[in-house]
């Protein structure tokens, strides 16, 4: 078996192979590296075959999301460490040491995220995953370094080592053994939040997540799905609602869920009266989703759910009511986060 394996799913996205692979072959000679494709009708997999033979390739039937790809790829993958990376992540020199280190020292750990700069501007924390993530009550997701819009500065501020609530798919290190007893992704979510749920999941089980600053990657970020596209925002209102109905406490539980779902319904207005009459279409067509699917996301709930999963009830309130845009400010006003 491996010491920590390099996954990275591909569909269509030769450019990203291209631009972005010499970085990974450069900086990971601890590990062993596959291509997960994805059923590509590009050049990836020859591209690959013929330009990087010591890359595995491991060809999935179709193309299944993030969420399936991954869990189908790595049936074949015999490593202790899974390392799984977007490809158009830009890794620098030693940027696996620190991760290893920590899972060797620190055996209840069992996520890790590393530091996540933006690519196209390299001073700045990336959008998806920044310097760590945590939500709301609601379910809300937000990151040190990235509150909703607004993203910080890499200042060093977040130098530090920190329990999170949810680490960055776009680079993903978990332990082999945890991610199979957890049964890997929820293949329903296709793409978006599967990763906040697998941590939550990880949680409930009394696994630890860890965000460590050591290790530093540049992310390009909506390669493949941008930030403004209606299908995006369609699977992150109806996934968040299915994660919700797996993973919350039972006390308060609908409560929760019913509250959730007024405040999309705000966000739907404010879509429409900006315009963005897909966006507003597509929270309605994630609710019916929802809606269809509860019964059966109710049964997957678990036996036993962690009660203190969020770090403010509502990061909506204070980030467009009280103006709190810096994840330090909300540090600050709310003493359940804890470094």
């Amino acid at each position: 078996m491996d010491k920590i394996a390099v996954v990275i799913l591909n569909w269509n996205g030769v450019k990203l192979l291209e631009q972005f692979l010499p970085s990974v072959l450069q900086y990971s000679e601890e590990a062993t590296i596959y291509v997960a494709d994805n059923a590509s009708t590009d050049s990836s997999v020859n591209f690959v075959r013929e330009n990087y033979p010591s890359i595995k390739i491991i060809q999935n039937s179709g193309n299944h999301g993030f969420a399936k790809g991954y869990n189908d790829a790595l049936q074949s993958v015999d490593a202790e460490i899974y390392a799984l990376v977007n490809s158009d992540i830009e890794v620098t020199e030693n940027w696996l040491k620190p991760i290893i280190e920590t899972f060797d020292k620190e055996k209840e750990t069992a996520i890790i995220q590393p530091k996540i700069l933006d690519f196209k501007n390299k001073e700045y924390f990336e959008y998806a995953g920044a310097a760590g993530g945590f939500i709301d009550k609601y379910g809300f997701p937000f990151c040190r370094g990235r509150i909703f819009d607004t993203i910080e500065k890499d200042n060093g501020q977040y130098n530090d080592n920190c329990k999170l609530f949810w680490a960055s798919g776009a680079c993903f290190f978990i332990r082999k053994e945890v991610y199979h007893v957890l049964g890997g992704f929820d293949e329903a979510f296709f793409a978006h939040q599967e990763e906040i749920d697998l941590c939550w999941r990880a949680a409930n089980e009394g696994h630890i997540i860890k965000y460590n600053s050591e290790s530093v990657v540049y992310h390009v970020g909506g390669a493949t799905l941008q930030q403004g596209n209606p299908k995006k925002t369609y699977l992150n209102f109806r996934n968040s609602l299915l994660m919700l109905v797996k993973n919350l406490p039972k006390k308060g539980l609908f409560f929760v869920i019913f509250f959730r779902m007024v405040l999309d319904g705000i966000a739907g207005i404010r879509f429409l009266t900006q315009g963005k009459f897909g966006h507003t279409f597509a929270i309605l067509k994630a609710h019916f989703s929802f809606y269809c699917l509860s019964l059966k996301y109710l049964n997957k709930r678990k036996d036993f759910q962690i009660q203190q999963y969020y770090t403010v009830k509502s990061i909506v309130f204070l980030y467009y009511i009280k103006k709190l845009e810096v994840f330090k400010e909300i540090f600050n006003s709310n003493q359940n986060i804890k470094n």
